[in-house]
């Protein structure tokens, strides 16, 4: 397992496409979950929870999302389609990160969405501890009623992020980052 430091500055997004398997094991799915629920949560309230897509159920998610994504887009092609059914099937795991908001008298909402951020983020962190490249990502489906509904999702709730996770067959490469010197000051 490699030094968290390094772990930290080795971590890099892989898209979903190029992911193959396997994914995790069930004992390391549970490590990466409970890992997910190691966060900041002020109020003890759990401003959150984990949807997992594995095996058939990604592909029953993308049957929600063809279904849906026809009905909005009366002129979407086939292949288009055909690409929002997909969307799942990529990687071997995708997990949901759902934020739930609740009304706290010392916590307020956006303290609570940075849970559920924190949640995810942790979730990517874990999967990489683990060897395996992860993906944080939304997409309309995240911010459509009729998938969330669909997907189990009470009116209260939205998804803050869908971690999909698998193998990478080649080294990822690292993104342009921001210079320090850009992005810091000091009061």
């Amino acid at each position: 397992m490699p030094d968290a430091l390094d772990l930290l500055k080795t971590r890099r997004s892989l898209k979903p496409l190029e992911m193959t398997g396997p994914g995790p094991s069930p004992a390391e799915l549970e490590t990466i979950l409970t890992i997910g629920a190691r966060v900041p949560d002020h109020g003890k309230i759990v401003p959150w929870r984990f949807i997992v897509f594995e095996g058939d159920a990604r592909a029953k998610a993308g049957e929600i999302f063809a279904k849906v994504f026809r009905a909005k887009n009366v002129t979407a092609t086939p292949d288009q389609v055909e690409t929002e059914k997909k969307r799942f099937t990529h990687a071997p795991l995708v997990i949901g990160v759902v934020s739930k908001t609740s009304k706290h008298p010392k916590v307020p909402p956006w303290e609570q969405e940075l849970s559920a951020g924190a949640s995810a983020m942790n979730i990517v962190h874990a999967a990489h501890a683990l060897g395996y490249v992860a993906n944080w990502l939304t997409g309309w489906m995240a911010f459509d009623r009729d998938v969330l509904n669909a997907l189990g999702l009470n009116e209260d709730e939205k998804i803050a992020g869908f971690i999909h996770i698998g193998k990478s067959e080649r080294p990822t490469d690292d993104r342009p980052r921001p210079a320090l010197s850009d992005i810091v000051t000091r009061f």
